[in-house]
């Protein structure tokens, strides 16, 4: 808190009712100090310090804090203006101090950003404009101003560069009553941002993507280009089809499923039909992934029989009749000849 200065305000001010937070007076009707209030103008009248003030109540004697902040005034220096301006017995109350805050209506910064990014969606096509990021030069304080000033902030001035990124923009901000308008100027960079999985590590192609690998965080939908966002949810658990470094942002076209089968690896060539079950040894002769077709050699007839890959080193067969499926697995004898 600040110290009040003690302001040399002897005259009479126009007639302006009190803001204060009102404690009551005592039964006696005593004028009385109270320990906190809160004005709403600049300057501090007897009223807002003193219940009981009667006909005193509306003469300035301090100059009240700067909007939004609280400052305190020292009992003795309250009860020396009031002598001085006639008004001789006071209750203090025991009180050392007054706790005195000048009320304001408050933009908060989160404000502030929403209305750039508002001005900025709206003209210069950054998409909705609760995806636009905003970065400031530097700090932005919340703006305080009289309760009594409603008006929103208006843009008067706006240039943004595309390449790169940098917008220059300046509000209005209207005051109330014979207070000036203030102009707000701010600088910083903005674009259009969407969520992305993002690498914590480098991944090889082909590597499984794990929960560990990938962080989200907003990115510029520039950097991505104009393909779709991998989401966290969709990236784990699928293969790199390239080499990715750490810090890239996923893209759909980044990821394919995982090969369960490779070229000519050894698989389990398991033959299904009705009431029946073989289990056969083959080499598949291309890769794939779950639900993919490939093509598999039966090592023991040396027949090449298309199968749908149903998990890691395993391809599955269906067919129509248990006959089918022996013959599938039956070997081919090159002894025999039709006669």
């Amino acid at each position: 808190m600040r110290t009040l200065a003690v302001a040399a305000l002897l005259l009479a001010a126009a007639a302006t009712p009190a803001a204060a937070q009102t404690t009551g007076a005592i039964a006696t009707g005593m004028p009385t100090l109270k320990p906190e209030v809160t004005v709403e103008s600049d300057i501090v009248r007897i009223g807002d310090l003193v219940a009981n003030a009667g006909a005193h109540a509306d003469i300035a004697i301090f100059r009240a804090p700067d909007l939004g902040e609280t400052g305190t005034v020292r009992a003795a220096q309250v009860a020396d203006a009031l002598m001085r301006n006639g008004l001789f017995d006071l209750d203090t109350r025991g009180m050392a101090e007054i706790a005195v805050t000048r009320a304001s209506r408050t933009i908060e910064t989160a404000e502030i950003e929403a209305r750039i990014a508002r001005a900025l969606a709206g003209r210069y096509s950054l998409g909705a404009a609760e995806n636009v990021a905003i970065a400031f030069d530097r700090d932005v304080r919340p703006i305080r101003t009289d309760p009594a000033a409603r008006a929103d902030l208006r843009v008067t001035r706006m240039h943004y560069e595309p390449g790169s990124r940098r917008f220059d923009l300046t509000f209005e901000l209207a005051g109330a009553g014979s207070e000036r308008p203030r102009f707000l100027r701010y600088t910083g960079t903005a674009y259009e941002a969407v969520e992305a999985a993002v690498l914590r590590h480098p991944v090889a192609r082909g590597e499984i993507i794990r929960a560990d690998h990938i962080t989200v965080e907003r990115r510029a939908r520039a950097e991505i280009g104009g393909a779709a966002p991998a989401l966290a949810s969709e990236a784990v658990g699928m293969a790199a089809r390239r080499a990715l470094r750490a810090g890239d942002a996923l893209r759909a076209g980044d990821l394919a499923k995982p090969e369960l089968v490779q070229r000519n690896e050894s698989v389990t060539l398991v033959l299904e039909t009705p009431g029946l079950v073989l289990t056969l040894r083959g080499k598949a002769l291309e890769a794939g992934s779950l639900g993919e077709v490939v093509n598999v050699l039966n090592i023991h007839s040396k027949r090449t029989i298309p199968g749908v890959v149903s998990g890691p080193g395993r391809v599955t067969v269906v067919a129509a009749t248990p006959r089918l499926a022996a013959a599938a697995a039956e070997p081919r004898n090159p002894a025999r000849r039709t006669q």
